[in-house]
């Protein structure tokens, strides 16, 4: 059934968040936003920067909320 006036396209209405670049071979290491340690992840990624536990964590709680 098509919809008029609906985009063909895989389009999304949001902008996808901004993934972590990566993880950083030297400090400065950015302080998790939960628990304070430090991550994997340099001072100057942009967005919401979890440890590897609370990363762990947010996708064990993301993965059973259904």
């Amino acid at each position: 059934m098509d919809e008029v006036g609906v985009p063909s396209g895989t389009e999304s209405y949001c902008a996808a968040p901004a993934a972590p670049a990566g993880a950083v071979p030297g400090p400065p290491y950015a302080d998790c936003v939960e628990c304070g340690e430090p991550t994997e992840y340099g001072s100057a990624t942009p967005g919401r920067v979890l440890c590897p536990v609370c990363e762990w964590q947010d996708a064990q709680r993301s993965a059973c909320s259904g």
